[in-house]
């Protein structure tokens, strides 16, 4: 049994910790540029139509005919004002939906 040689399973040992660091910090990487590039909004004032006035905010479409949720506003049903809207939950939206 004195016959083993321990350094070269302890070598194999650092280089398996190493590479598991590294998928793990590529898999972070990953999913941080995801969450930056796709899912982080990106509003820009549209003018939109109101459609509802609702407890979760006004309810307004925009002139590419996407329904969307601008918050608190002070308008009426029917009346076009200029909003924030995000443009990456419409692109989400067609993506869903690619018959509009």
């Amino acid at each position: 049994m004195s016959g083993y040689n321990n350094k070269a399973n302890n070598s194999s040992n650092k280089n398996s910790i190493f590479m598991v660091g590294g998928i793990i910090l590529v898999g972070a990487v990953i999913l941080f540029a995801y969450l930056m590039w796709y899912v982080s909004p990106e509003e820009n004032i549209e003018r939109v139509r109101v459609v509802a006035v609702t407890e979760s905010g006004c309810i307004a479409e925009t002139m590419d005919g996407h329904a969307v949720n601008i918050g608190d506003c002070q308008a009426e049903p029917d009346e076009y004002i200029m909003a924030l809207v995000d443009q990456k939950l419409k692109e989400r939206a067609t993506m869903m939906n690619p018959t509009r």
